[in-house]
């Protein structure tokens, strides 16, 4: 794994962080969340409780945004403003067919200035374009609980 800026832009670099915490995610992702930039996509990936969802709290918090973020997986997508950057925050996992989420329009947010965070997103991998960053949140090699693997491509 190369170690890198969270928001350099080279096409293929991996940054990576450990997580021992609920916390320590959440402020991994409020890192992020910081350096953020209007138009970025963020596809998260990891099992049922890897924890993007908490990722996704850290990450508004970041962006400023100071509303509680909860899981959009009935809605699909909850937009947040009043942070530096709106927020709109995707969870697919209910997505029977890709064809749903065109449906819906979400192609839309992605050319609207804020950060587009997905939850999921293997299930619609087709439907992302090619420049977005993946964040992989993986169990540690040592099983202990809480303790996450944090990749950033």
């Amino acid at each position: 794994m190369t170690e890198r800026s969270l928001n350099g832009r080279a096409e293929g670099a991996v940054t990576g962080a450990e997580s021992f915490s609920e916390e320590e995610t959440r402020r991994i992702a409020a890192e992020i969340g910081e350096k953020a930039l209007p138009g970025e996509i963020y596809a998260l990936y990891g099992d049922l409780g890897a924890g993007k969802t908490v990722f996704a709290k850290g990450f508004a918090e970041g962006l400023g945004i100071r509303a509680a973020v909860t899981s959009p997986t009935f809605n699909i997508v909850k937009e947040y403003e009043g942070g530096r950057l709106p927020f709109f925050h995707f969870d697919v996992y209910r997505i029977a067919d890709p064809e749903e989420m065109l449906a819906i329009g979400f192609e839309e947010y992605f050319y609207r200035d804020g950060i587009c965070l997905i939850e999921w997103a293997e299930l619609v991998e087709e439907l992302l374009p090619p420049d977005i960053r993946r964040v992989h949140i993986l169990p540690h090699p040592d099983g202990q609980d809480g303790h996450r693997i944090i990749k950033v491509e």
